[in-house]
This record gives structure tokens, C-alpha cells and sequence, in this order.
């Protein structure tokens, strides 16, 4: 029986994450297809209740809009998912001949590592672009990189329902404020994480670069088509480091590789050398 795995999301045509996960299967000599379903809100659960019916799944990959939507399409969510109430990973579990689908978050764990790669040790004065379920997971990551409390700007502020019960769950001191309110308490931060949607942070790129007071911190923009992003070059030219958003993908992919083959730690630097490759990211271990 030939196994598979997908991502799940809409737009999809643009994910990386097939290149990343078959890389990874062929390094490990494990035969999983992976392919990218385009998949609305509203179609969510007929297609999983298709997929529920079909053998041979391993996993699923979960991007935007279907984060939080996935909580109540799986049996099970562990860990930080389970306080965030965001799913971006479904594993596919034989329990006794009876599949049951877990649900588990790799964001925050790539959001970790992403940053720590750029040498953030802490991050006192923190700012999350975005209020939806990305910024869920960007919150608990700040939490876990020691962070008291951090600035989040949306667009419409009595939309940030994620972003404050997962600030609630995670014990993290947060304030709810306007996009337009954000150019210069983003320029001044130490970490930035944008979870805003492609070209969504070029309208803030242009009011940060008009300041001309530098960016000296670090900045994680999540999208990565097109790179670099608008802010990310306005980042760069105010002498800030930037983290690609294709180095989150990379580092929540491996926390998926393992879950979906089952191999733990034999998803090594090896492993992760050739995902790198795949996608054009310089070669570096977690």
C-alpha cells in the first residue's frame, strides 16, 4: 500500500512544504508521496471526512485559513495545540486497526528555532504582526523565548481572538493595538514576527523605512512568496537581521517529518542538510 501525506490550505500553488517533506522521505528511504490540496474553510470537513475513509495516510500539513478549523476535524490535540487551539499538524495513528488522527502544533517550535538561529538569546520588547492563528502560535513561541510581554497589531482589533486566548493560555502579557499604530513600536522592537499574508506588511515597510531611525532588532516574516518581502528589505537596509520565513517552514517541517515516518531523531542533520537544499536555504542543523 502506498503511503501519502499532503498540505492542506488556500491559495496552496505557492507551498514549499512538498519540496521540503519528499527531500526528506528520500534521505530516509521512506515511501511517502506528499502532495498540496487546495482546500477553503468550508470545504474542511468533507474533505476530511473523505480522507478519513481512504488508507495509507501519514500526515497532514496545515496552513492558513485552516489552522484553527482543524481542531474539530481530528480525534485528539496534544500539547501546545491543545492550549493554543491551533492545529498546523495531523498525524495519522493505527491504534489497535483503528486509525485516529492527533492533532499537534510544529509552529511554535518553528517559530523557536528560527529566531534562536539568528542568535536571539531573549526577547524583552517583542512585536506580533497579525492577530489570527499564525500570531497564536507566534505568542507562545515569545513565551518560550522568555519574553514578559509584546505588542500585537491587526488590522481590525476586535478581530485578534486567537492571538489573546493563546497570550491567556501561555501566561503571556500582551496589548491588542492597531496596524496604523505600528511603524514606530515595530522599527524599536528586538523581535518582530510578521504572520501577516504576502504583501500585507508593505503598507508598514513604507512607514518604517520613512522614519530613518533603523531597525535594530530582529525581524521573522512568515511569508515567504514573494522574497524578500517588502518589510524584509526595509529591515535589512535599516541594519536589522531578517529571518526568512522559509526558515520557520524548514524547522516545523522536520517536527512533521518525524511525526509522519515515526523515526524520531533519525531525522538528523543529514535529514535536514537536504530539506535545506531543496528549498534553496543555507545548510544548518537544529
Amino acid at each position: 500500500m502506498s503511503l501519502r501525506a499532503a498540505v492542506l490550505g488556500h491559495p496552496i500553488s505557492h507551498s514549499k512544504s512538498p519540496a521540503l517533506h519528499l527531500a526528506a522521505y528520500a534521505k530516509l528511504g521512506v515511501d511517502i508521496g506528499y502532495t498540496a490540496i487546495d482546500v477553503t474553510e468550508a470545504g474542511l470537513p468533507a474533505l476530511m471526512a473523505r480522507i478519513r475513509t481512504e488508507d495509507g495516510w501519514r500526515g497532514l500539513s496545515v496552513t492558513m485559513p485552516l489552522k484553527t478549523g482543524m481542531v474539530a476535524e481530528v480525534d485528539e490535540v496534544r500539547g501546545v495545540a491543545r492550549t493554543l487551539g491551533v492545529v498546523n499538524t495531523v498525524a495519522f495513528e493505527d491504534q489497535g486497526g483503528v486509525v485516529r488522527l492527533a492533532g499537534y502544533n510544529t509552529d511554535v517550535a518553528g517559530i523557536v528555532n528560527a529566531v534562536r538561529n539568528a542568535g536571539v538569546v531573549s526577547s524583552p520588547a517583542a512585536v506580533v504582526l497579525g492577530g489570527g492563528g499564525t500570531a497564536a502560535s507566534a505568542v507562545a513561541a515569545l513565551k518560550e523565548l522568555g519574553t514578559e510581554h509584546a505588542d500585537i497589531f491587526v488590522r481590525d482589533i476586535s478581530r485578534a481572538a486567537e492571538a489573546r486566548a493563546a497570550a491567556a493560555g501561555v501566561g503571556l502579557s500582551i496589548s491588542v493595538r492597531p496596524l496604523a499604530e505600528a511603524a514606530a513600536p515595530t522599527a524599536h522592537a528586538d523581535v518582530v514576527i510578521s504572520t501577516l499574508p504576502p504583501r500585507g506588511a508593505d503598507g508598514l515597510a513604507v512607514q518604517i523605512g520613512a522614519l530613518g531611525t533603523g531597525t535594530p532588532g530582529v525581524l521573522l516574516d512568515v511569508a515567504y512568496d514573494p522574497w524578500p518581502s517588502r518589510i524584509a528589505a526595509v529591515w535589512q537596509d535599516g541594519g536589522g537581521a531578517v529571518v526568512p520565513g522559509l526558515e520557520m517552514l524548514l524547522y516545523q517541517a522536520v517536527e512533521q517529518v518525524r511525526l509522519f515516518t515515526g523515526l524520531g531523531e533519525e531525522v538528523n542533520a543529514a535529514v535536514i542538510d537536504v530539506m535545506c537544499d531543496a528549498v534553496d536555504l543555507p545548510r544548518r542543523a537544529i
